[in-house]
Parts: C-alpha cells; structure tokens; sequence
C-alpha cells in the first residue's frame, strides 16, 4: 500500500477529529487573522488580529458546548446566515464538534428561499450575522415550528422589535435570541459540569453521519440541499493534503463565500494541514488586502481573474503610447511562453521554452509581470479557480506573468474539487487530473460521472431526485460534458443542459463561444449565446462598468451613466468588432449574428447570478425576452 493510499484510507471520521487533533499537535501556532476595528488610528482604520489554535479551541468547544446546552442532538440541523468571516468559521467547527449539522444558507438569500431552506432542513437553531439576516427568519416564523434559538454575530443590530445587548437576549417572533458571547457563556458553564463533553461527542461521531446540509443555489428550480457526510469532508482534508493543494506553510486568503462548498472544503483541508488562513469575505477589501495579508494560496472565481485583466488592460489603454504598446507586447509575451511551455511539456515532460522567447519573458518580468505579481501580495503560489471555466487567454496571460491560476472542478454533489491542476504540472484549459480516491469515466453521451468518498450521499427529502443522479453503485452524473486526456488531464466541454441544436439541426456549446468572447474582449462582463431553435446564434452582453467608462470618457467627456454608454452606438461599434474577430475562428453555424448590449451588468439580486457567480440563463432569458424576440424578427434561414 502506497503512502497514499494509506493516508486516504487511515483518514479520521470527521473533521471535528481533525481539528482536536491539529489543537493537540500545534496548540501556539497561528491558524487564523481576520479584520477588526484598530485600537489606534483615524476612524474606520483596521488591523488584522490572530487566532492561534488554542485560541481557536477555546472558542469552538464554548460554542460547541452551548449548543450541546440547548439540547441539540446528533445531526440535527444548526444553520448559518453570514457573510464570510472569523465567527462562520467558529460557528461551523462548532457545528462539527457538538455532532450536529449545519445547513448552509448564502445571505443574498431572500426570506422566502430562506424560510423554505430553514423548513425543508428541519433546522431547530439558527446563527445570523445581523438584524438583517434575522429579519428574514423572523419573517416567516409560522413556518418554522421546530426553530427555537438565533444566535447573532452582531449584537448591537437592532431587531425590529428589541435592541438586542450582550446581556439582553430577548423572545422575537417565538425565537430565543442569543448573542455569540452569551451562546459561549452557557457552553463554558456547560463544560464546568460536563468537562469530557466535546471530546466524547467527536469520539461518537461516525463517518456517514450527517455533517452538513448545502442547498444548490441551482439556476432553475428550488433548491435542492445536499447531503454531505463527515467522511466527505475528511476525505477533502486529507486529499488536498497529499494532492499538495495546501501546504502547512501556507497562508491562505480567503474571501469565498462560506455558505458555497467550496469554501467549507478550504477549510477541512487547512485544519488537517495546519496552515494558516486569513479571512475577510468584503469583496471591496480583496484588492486591499491581497498585499498586506501576503497570501501564498488563494481560491476564487473565474470572474475575479476576468475582472483583474481587464482593469491591467484598461488601465494601460488609458496611460496610451509606449506603455500601451509595451503591455500588448508583455500580455502576447506572457501568452506565449505559457502555451509553449505547455505544448511542451505535454510533448516531452518538459517545460522547454526557446531561448528568444525566455529573453522576452525575461525582459516583460522586469517591466510588467513583477507589478502584477506585487499586487497579489508578492508570494503567491497558485490561485485555486472553479465554478465556471476560465478562458484559456487569461490564463495564458496569468501562468505568464507567474500568477497561475490553478483550475479545478467540483459540484456541491462532490463536497468540492474532484480534479484539480497541481501547481507544478498545470495545463491551462483543462480542469486538472482527479484527487487521490476519485475516479472518473467518461459516459457513452460523454457525460462525466465521479466515484468517490468526496460524492454526497443524496438529496435531502427527494429520494427521486438523488435517483435520477445517483446510481446504487456509487457512481455519480454531473451533467457536464467532458473528456479525459492520455495524462488523465480532464477538460470540461459543456453543461449538457446547455447544450442546444439550431432550427438547423447543429448543436452549440454556448460556454465554448461565451469563452473565446471573453478572453479577446476587455470589456466585457457577461456573454449568454443564445439559439435554441433558432436559425442563428445571437448573444446577450453585459460590459465591465469599471473598464468601459473609462473608455467611453476619454472619447465624449460628459456625464453618461453606464446605461447610457451601453446604449451608444460607439460602444456598439467597439463591440461588434469583438464579435466580428471571435466569429473569424468559428464554424459558420456558430458565429454570433446579432447581440445586444444590456443596460446593466447581471446581478445576484436579480436572481440573474447565483451566489458563486454561475450565469442562471432561463432567469436572464425571461426577463430579455423581448430583447431576444427582436435579434430574431424577420430572420431567414442562416
């Protein structure tokens, strides 16, 4: 048996054991930073305060204990409505080490969605950020019977009918409303009594006991809640461990929503190591902290990277001249000895790069990839990508300028990444090769199916459903197309639901075209190709505010909204020329042959996003509908 293989089959039964083990291993070390308000310093200044893992035991086993102290008992559900930071992370390992289950719940989540998550879970308590969150769940508390506690993160917030005070813990709508610290209070009282009690708790937990309970953000339907056990989590930990995905030496940025899966992945896999992960969920601070926290890992999504390019890329367009031109030729530069280290080392094993071009790459490092790398904080390693695909260009571009963006692949179904590109042997445009213990075959439709510890063990409440993906043996269907290379490399093609035939018979891989769209167009935000049954493509487009009104000034200096700018028929102009170059390489079937630009980007509170940013098209494609109807009026057969 292979050191592997041992470490992935000798893996505790949860992460609760885990975490009493990594208490007991490394009990000073640091383990967590997170912002808080500076002592010092003009008003709104922060610092970043440290955990170490004693610290962070002392706070988990009160937190435990108070649950345990409210009567909970195993795998009985204790959700969670935040925003990502330090008290999530402690109400979850919280969560795991009184037995019972989180259910996770996004906090864009409206109170009707909330209030079915809440309800469908079976969740008896609840923790909320603010009066916010609170609001929502007291909205609907008739159809709540079984939730009895909301423990705030904020306990100056105001509900709409107490003001609630670290000695204050009011009865609003039928809930017993505890802050953070008075949860913990009882749970120390409670361990006076009981002083075994988390440690015999986690010894009882089993490997297929309920953990946690995510519900798809889904882009149709109801959401359903997934089914992920201990094991799931246990397997995560230790296989991003021998997988190298995390090192103990690492320090982590994470800004991930923690109500995503991949998240909660995160961190099984950073308390099994030992590394140290600095949280901070403000999306307006990423840019901000990425150069103070330093980080050497960072997950995200694909739009982030989108997003950073185009910003590097408008910028240098506005600064016009030699810098423009100096850029252009650093960006070609980048791509290029990416994708010729690439190409060979898929031919050879090697990374060999052309003496001429490693000159150039030498020369644009000194110019350009050493500012980009500076803005990352300086020491990244490797930035973890998944929920959607990235464009290849990009990330060119990135591995480059020595920022790679390391592209994995995982469903809420998986517990998170099943395949992912190891840092040194990345191939851009493929999703990486699977995690140690998971296996991957390809259908007859080409469908991917997965098998492994890491597959959840069915949909809550909805037996035919989990059918439907499931098979009795083990093997789940993703519903994506894809392929496996001769290195085990797998490349994700489509969503198989996405994938649509014209009037004429073709099939379309939107994403294919979205993503070519996306890696030649700075401006752009969002693509939705559309066809189905239709004699030709069209395309919704969303642009980039930060990188297209810039643009738009520098041409007619007036004060223009976005609306107005995406309206304009320049701004038309400067994107038909995109469409025109991405049709240049495309099949005539598939080119675009109308678009329209929207008047604002697609949003989470539109319900036009999920919560990890994935496009949800039949929602766009409702409310454009009549948009869509005059791309197609008095069309012919194409």
């Amino acid at each position: 048996m292979s050191s592997v293989q041992y470490l992935l089959e000798s893996r505790p039964h949860s992460v609760a054991h885990l975490f009493l083990s990594r208490v007991e291993a490394t009990p000073d070390r640091e383990a967590y930073r997170h912002p808080v308000a500076a002592d010092h310093g003009a008003p709104g200044a922060e610092e970043w305060r440290s955990l170490t893992w004693a610290q962070t035991a002392e706070r988990v086993k009160a937190i435990a204990a108070g649950l345990l102290s409210l009567g909970l008992r195993p795998e009985e559900r204790v959700a969670i409505s935040s925003s990502t930071r330090m008290e999530w992370i402690l109400a979850d390992l919280g969560v795991m080490c009184a037995g019972t289950a989180a259910t996770a719940v996004y906090p864009s989540t409206n109170a009707e969605e909330t209030a079915y998550i809440l309800a469908d879970s079976g969740s008896r308590a609840i923790f909320v950020e603010n009066a916010a969150q609170l609001a929502k769940v007291t909205a609907h508390t008739e159809r709540l019977p079984g939730l009895d506690h909301a423990i705030l993160f904020d306990p100056e917030t105001a509900t709409d009918t107490d003001t609630v005070t670290e000695t204050d813990t009011p009865r609003v709508k039928g809930l017993e409303v505890l802050t953070l610290a008075e949860l913990e209070e009882r749970g120390t009282a409670y361990l006076r009594e009981h002083p075994d009690a988390i440690d015999t708790t986690v010894r009882a937990i089993e490997r297929d006991q309920l953990a946690t309970l995510i519900y798809t953000s889904g882009t149709t339907g109801r959401p359903k809640g997934v089914r992920l056990v201990h094991d799931c989590w246990s397997y995560q930990a230790v296989a991003q461990e021998v997988s190298g995905l995390l090192l103990p030496d690492d320090v982590q940025f994470l800004w991930l929503p923690l109500s995503h899966v991949f998240g909660n992945a995160l961190i099984a896999g950073q308390v099994r190591t030992g590394s140290v992960i600095a949280v901070d969920g403000r999306v307006d601070r990423i840019v901000t902290n990425l150069p103070v926290v330093r980080p050497t890992v960072m997950a995200s999504a694909p739009r982030i990277f989108e997003k950073v390019y185009n910003g590097i890329a408008a910028r240098a367009r506005a600064e016009g001249g030699a810098k423009y031109k100096i850029f252009q030729w650093a960006a070609k530069v980048a791509r290029d000895y990416a994708r010729t280290g690439q190409e060979q080392s898929v031919a050879t094993g090697r990374r060999k790069v052309p003496l001429s071009l490693t000159v150039q790459h030498a020369v644009a490092d000194k110019l350009v990839y050493g500012k980009i790398r500076a803005a990352f904080g300086g020491e990244l390693r490797g930035s973890a990508s998944g929920s959607a695909a990235l464009a290849p260009d990009i990330g060119y571009f990135f591995a480059g300028a020595g920022v790679p963006v390391l592209e994995g692949y995982g469903l809420t179904e998986t517990s998170a990444a099943v395949t992912v590109n190891p840092a040194g042997d990345f191939r851009v445009g493929t999703v990486g090769r699977p995690l140690p213990g998971t296996e991957v075959r390809i259908a007859e439709d080409g469908e991917i199916l997965l098998k492994g510890p890491g597959v959840m063990r069915g949909y809550h409440n909805l037996p035919e459903k989990t059918a439907e993906v499931l098979e009795s043996d083990g093997w789940f269907h993703t519903g994506d197309i894809g392929e496996v290379d001769k290195d085990g490399f797998v490349r994700i093609t489509d969503r198989k639901k996405d994938l649509f035939k014209t009037s004429g018979g073709k099939y379309i891989a939107p994403t294919e075209i979205e993503s070519r769209f996306k890696a030649v167009c700075p401006y752009v935000s969002n693509i939705l190709v559309i066809g189905n049954g239709r004699n030709y493509c069209t395309a919704l487009i969303t642009l980039d505010e930060s990188a297209i009104m810039p643009w738009a000034a520098a041409r007619e200096p007036v004060d223009r909204s976005y609306a107005e700018v995406a309206s304009s028929p320049e701004v038309h102009a400067l994107i038909e020329g995109f469409v025109r170059s991405v049709n240049g390489d495309l099949q005539r079937w598939q080119t675009i042959k109308k678009f329209s630009v929207l008047p604002r980007d697609l949003d989470v509170e539109h319900g036009e996003l999920t919560p990890s940013l994935k496009v949800k098209r039949p929602v766009v494609e409702r409310a454009y509908a009549e948009v869509i109807e005059t791309m197609y009026e008095g069309a012919r057969e194409a």
